[in-house]
């Protein structure tokens, strides 16, 4: 499908059935892009199994679209120039991969995307 291969800037959420982990990781990690990612579940051990296990730069865990403006964000593969925000060692960036995640455990304030 072309909306799971390509990058879509706006308020949209792909949900796809799978029969394995495995097949769910294969699956998203398949595209050429690799900026966001995330996984909702009660199970926070197989959240942090699978993201882990992503090629994101960012992942969100139950949540999704913000981040602090302190944490550093870099897409992997073709996604994005670079990494932006955060204090960055720019010495580092051309060895790491970055890959930022946020969880949301309940109770937290509402964010922006509440509203839409």
């Amino acid at each position: 499908m072309k909306i799971v291969r390509e990058e879509i800037f706006g308020p949209v959420m792909s949900i796809l059935s799978y029969k394995t982990i495995d097949k769910v990781v294969r699956r998203a990690n398949s595209t050429d892009v690799g900026l966001a990612a995330g996984v909702f579940t009660k199970d926070i051990n197989l959240a942090h199994k699978v993201i882990a296990q992503l090629e994101a730069g960012i992942t969100w865990v139950n949540t999704w679209g913000e981040s602090p403006a302190e944490m550093s964000v870099g897409g992997w593969k073709q996604s994005g120039v670079g990494v932006e925000n955060g204090k960055n060692k720019k010495g580092l960036e051309a060895w790491i991969r970055n890959k930022s995640t946020l969880v949301e455990i309940g109770g937290a304030v509402p964010t922006v995307f509440a509203k839409l």
